[in-house]
């Protein structure tokens, strides 16, 4: 089928141009300019080694200094443990099989340490992530395969075209008090749909408990298992929370970077941990590495006698670690057999440990943001598909230009819900925002279907206050620098600090320390955040409220709310160039984080570049919301 030849190409164009990115950057990169932008631990320290499957070993680092960058260490993700004293040469490859704080795991392609590896100055340095474009490659192959058969696969049909959704329209759920009457609605659609279900869910409308509840109620009718996946480990670790919170059997597949008590107490890892089997397994492990120790003794001059003891303790170790291999797949097997839902990343849904399962229903959530290429490795899983998301907040990350530009950019999300209106559900009613806030946002990207719930419809962080607020700073000489790739605006970020004392001073007189309300700044420009940051240090009258504040980019406050949200939108120039604050979805994510109070600081000369700014300008100045910079201005 063309579909998927198309998208393969696509995808191919996308790997060679993040390979290419990649190499030019760490071929010439120091250690440090790597450890600074997150590619790289280093110094790191050994605290622990273990054999594991294939007889590779595993082995447990800690980043010594430096712990807070930032950095893009994760699970699944091929790595490299080096020593500096010979970066070239001393390094040895391997996957990280878990990361939490400051501590990882990497499973080396080799059953002992090399000698270099006592000799300090160690790190750890990511590797291009050729697996994730294996797997997305190998399930568009497979697709292609399934759609050339003669057999019916309606699902693949479904998605691409070929053949409309059904649905059996006499079933239906006992309807759950939690819901409201649009949330029920999609509910019964995905419990009546035979192949395809949409679930369109815009800021604030409760689609995770939408999905919750559904999950539940496919569960009590048919009891087969659900794969329950999403894009990020930030969503799959939501979503496997709580569905755990309903009662359900969740096994959690993989590594949540979001490390907590409760999420970690679902994953695979922790309950093989607790399985009975696993006292055996630890035992038998002790052997096979004093087995190892013993033949390591051996040094090379030794004659046919210790040549031949040491090959047998070896012998005697790998058979030892084939049956601490086999126990570990029958408590895999064990504990996959009790479990009503299996949660991973899309890629992670083909972890070897859960490789060959198959599912009656398979749930996307955040399909919004997932690159429709990844989105076939689980669905290749299932006979049933429902997508979650909102394909007007942030979109996928593609790297090449040409790829985003001929269709990679479209989502499977955006393509279903053109096809096939008749699947999806809106969710219409937001439980967020005040009304204020929330009607521009629904006015351009959900045709004025939105509505505020009356708990949230006109809530305001003390009477008499407006919740929407934009700052225009045209005329004030705050203009643009550009420092490196990115942009920064200093006089914009220092005047966002003046009002915000303002606000918080007289927040003080209404708030005590402990029911403060939380307040999120943000900018679509990383060296504005690091400004930005900077400041808030230097702002003594802040410094009380730091633990309420958080500052970072667009893409980092996806999924999340403040009470107050500033948006510093930092692009001031006389050509009017406004750059990716074209992508206005991005703005669609910023715009609806604020539960009570938005402010937007800018200069409306640049951003009426585009209609979507000018038109926000309107719509604040009809509903009293637009100040000019210079009210505040010191006289």
């Amino acid at each position: 089928m063309d579909y998927f030849k198309r998208l393969a190409a696509l995808l191919n164009t996308e790997r060679e141009e993040d390979r290419k990115a990649y190499l030019q950057y760490t071929r010439n990169a120091s250690v440090q300019e790597r450890r600074e932008n997150g590619f790289t631990w280093y110094p790191v320290a050994i605290r622990g080694t273990e054999l594991s499957r294939g007889d590779y070993l595993t082995v447990e680092v800690e980043r010594t200094t430096h712990q807070d960058i930032s950095h893009q260490l994760r699970f699944g993700v091929s790595a490299v443990l080096f020593s500096n004293h010979d970066p070239k040469n001393a390094n040895i490859e391997g996957v990280i099989g878990f990361q939490g704080g400051n501590r990882l795991k990497i499973t080396l392609r080799t059953d002992e340490l090399p000698e270099w590896a006592g000799d300090g100055k160690l790190g750890i340095d990511l590797l291009f992530d050729d697996n994730s474009y294996d797997e997305m490659q190998n399930a568009l192959r497979l697709a292609q395969v399934i759609a050339h058969k003669e057999k019916d696969d309606r699902l693949i049909r479904v998605l691409t075209g070929e053949r409309s959704p059904e649905f059996d329209a006499d079933l239906a759920v006992p309807p759950v008090g939690t819901l409201n009457q649009v949330q029920q609605e999609a509910v019964d659609k995905i419990i009546q749909a035979n192949d395809l279900a949409i679930v369109h869910g815009p800021p604030g409308t409760g689609k995770t408990t939408t999905i919750v509840q559904a999950v539940k109620a496919m569960i009590a009718q048919n009891r087969q298992k659900i794969l329950v996946v999403a894009p990020s480990n930030t969503a799959v670790g939501l979503l496997s929370e709580k569905l755990s919170d309903e009662g359900l059997y969740v096994l959690r597949v993989g590594n949540p970077t979001r490390v907590s008590e409760r999420l970690m107490s679902l994953t695979l890892d922790a309950r093989m941990a607790e399985h009975n089997a696993m006292k055996e397994i630890r035992k038998l492990k002790k052997q096979a590495a004093e087995y190892k120790n013993m033949a390591h003794k051996y040094k090379r001059n030794f004659g046919k006698a210790e040549r031949d003891q040491r090959k047998a303790l070896f012998d005697e170790a790998h058979k030892i670690m084939k049956e601490v291999a086999n126990t570990e797949q029958y408590i895999i097997d064990d504990l996959v057999s009790r479990a009503d839902i299996i949660a991973a990343t899309l890629v992670g849904a083909n972890h070897y440990t859960v490789r060959n399962l198959s599912y009656q229903t398979v749930v996307i959530d955040e399909a919004g943001q997932a690159l429709e290429p990844a989105c076939w490795i689980p669905i290749l899983k299932g006979k049933k598909l429902v997508l979650a998301g909102d394909h007007f907040q942030l979109p996928p990350t593609i790297k090449s230009y040409e790829a985003e530009k001929n269709g990679l950019g479209c989502t499977l999300l955006e393509k279903a819900v053109a096809l096939h209106p008749e699947s999806v559900v809106l969710l219409e009613e937001q439980y967020r925002m005040n009304k204020v806030i929330m009607h521009y946002s629904g006015r351009v990207f959900y045709q004025d279907k939105l509505k505020a719930h009356e708990s949230v419809a006109n809530h305001q962080l003390f009477n008499g206050d407006a919740p929407l607020v934009f700052i225009d700073t045209a005329g004030c000489s705050f203009d643009e620098k550009l420092e490196g790739t990115s942009i920064s605006n200093p006089e914009e970020a220092a005047f966002l600090f003046k009002h915000l004392n303002a606000v918080v001073t007289m927040l003080g007189n209404h708030y005590g320390s402990e029911k403060f309300p939380t307040i999120g700044i943000i900018s679509p420009y990383k060296q504005q955040i690091l400004f930005l940051k900077e400041l808030l240090i230097a702002e003594p009258a802040l410094l009380p409220y730091a633990n309420k504040i958080t500052i970072n980019t667009i893409d980092s406050f996806q999924g999340q709310e403040r009470d107050i949200i500033y948006i510093s939108m930092t692009r001031s120039n006389a050509e009017g160039v406004i750059g990716f604050l074209s992508d206005i979805r991005r703005m669609n994510v910023a715009m609806t984080r604020a539960r009570k109070k938005l402010v937007v600081i800018g200069d409306s000369a640049t951003l009426s570049q585009l209609p979507f700014y000018s038109n926000f300008i309107s719509y604040a100045e009809s509903v009293n919301a637009y100040q000019s910079a210079w009210e505040f201005m010191d006289v």
